[in-house]
């Protein structure tokens, strides 16, 4: 990343500024009952944002995004397919790729893109070994490469830390950057924002672990899950620092939804019905005429068919739900172009 920061001197960039974060913003994952912000652009919510995207097209470089995302598959069968990345995964580096080429139409050198993959930071906690995360990582440099549009690229734990066992990088990164735990539950109590945060993270937490523990009763489980969501909070937050100070000049992209005007955005990569849904947590459904991200069992609840490429199960198929093609649902140029 080229050494810049917000007030470097140089071409002016404000409007290109404005179209870029204009365009981001339309693929902005918020909570659900945040508060509108009115007319776009919302001025307060690009605020944040506008200087480090200023100074990046000012310098004629490509923006710089980082998002902490793609750690690896839930290990919930009963949402995902299998451990490695699959259709999903596929569609949201596609759209991630495909973002970056659009900025191109505002800002010729584009932009960039750093995965900052969090599987290791948390995996312990969540049941996926460090194998399975190596196993997703590599398949996901794969899947980059098949692309071949160069603007992606995968920052892991190891790449901040260098050649360590994983335990120890984890611990490593817990104290030199965590929250205590003691302060995190006073945020969760306190503060609405970090309470829907966690909401979220132990709603995700029990549908795996109720899973997982079949034996368990599910109010051991959501008990249990309190202080595993707490803890990945800790990590993620952790990595996040690690983040922000490797990576200061770039704009913070996140998976998850945020609240309106924070130092983050929320993006969503593929259509889904659910704010928090995400490759790894899901799987992809085509019905003939969308791409939909749901979970497992809703698709076979629906009488999908898994379809597999290169010999793995790769996502489901309901042609039976599509309604009948009709030409008032093509885009109008396509009409133009076939009459």
């Amino acid at each position: 990343m080229g050494q810049i920061g917000p007030g470097t001197p140089g071409a002016g960039g404000d409007d290109d500024a404005t179209r870029i974060l204009t365009h981001l913003f339309r693929y902005r994952r918020s909570p659900q009952r945040a508060e509108p912000c009115g007319r776009m652009p919302c001025l307060t919510c690009f605020a944040v944002h506008r200087p480090k995207v200023e100074a990046f097209v000012r310098a004629g470089l490509p923006v710089e995004f980082v998002i902490a995302a793609f750690p690896a598959k839930s290990p919930n069968r009963r949402k995902t397919l299998g451990a490695l990345p699959d259709l999903g995964e596929r569609l949201a580096l596609e759209f991630l790729q495909s973002f970056c080429e659009q900025v191109a139409h505002y800002h010729p050198p584009g932009a960039r893109i750093t995965i900052a993959s969090d599987g290791h930071v948390f995996g312990d906690l969540v049941g996926v070994s460090d194998e399975e995360v190596t196993a997703y990582h590599r398949e996901l440099r794969s899947i980059i490469d098949e692309l071949g549009g160069a603007s992606l690229r995968v920052h892991s734990l190891s790449d901040s830390y260098g050649a360590a066992d994983y335990e120890t990088l984890r611990a490593t990164l817990v104290a030199e950057h965590a929250t205590p735990l003691d302060e995190l539950h006073r945020l969760v109590r306190t503060e609405p924002g970090w309470r829907h945060l966690f909401d979220g993270m132990h709603r995700f937490m029990v549908e795996d672990q109720v899973e997982l523990r079949p034996d368990a009763s599910r109010t051991r489980v959501r008990l249990d899950c309190k202080d595993l969501a707490l803890r990945v909070i800790q990590r993620s937050n952790a990595w996040s620092s690690v983040v922000a100070r490797t990576f200061p000049a770039a704009v913070r992209l996140s998976i998850h939804p945020q609240p309106h005007h924070s130092a983050k955005i929320g993006v969503h990569m593929l259509r889904t019905r659910d704010a928090w849904l995400t490759p790894w947590h899901g799987t992809v459904l085509d019905d003939g005429q969308r791409l939909t991200l749901v979970k497992r069992a809703e698709a076979e609840r629906l009488n999908a068919t898994v379809a597999y490429r290169r010999g793995r199960p790769s996502h489901f198929v309901a042609p039976h739900l599509a309604p009948p093609f009709d030409d008032l649902d093509r885009p109008a140029i396509l009409q133009e172009v076939s009459a």
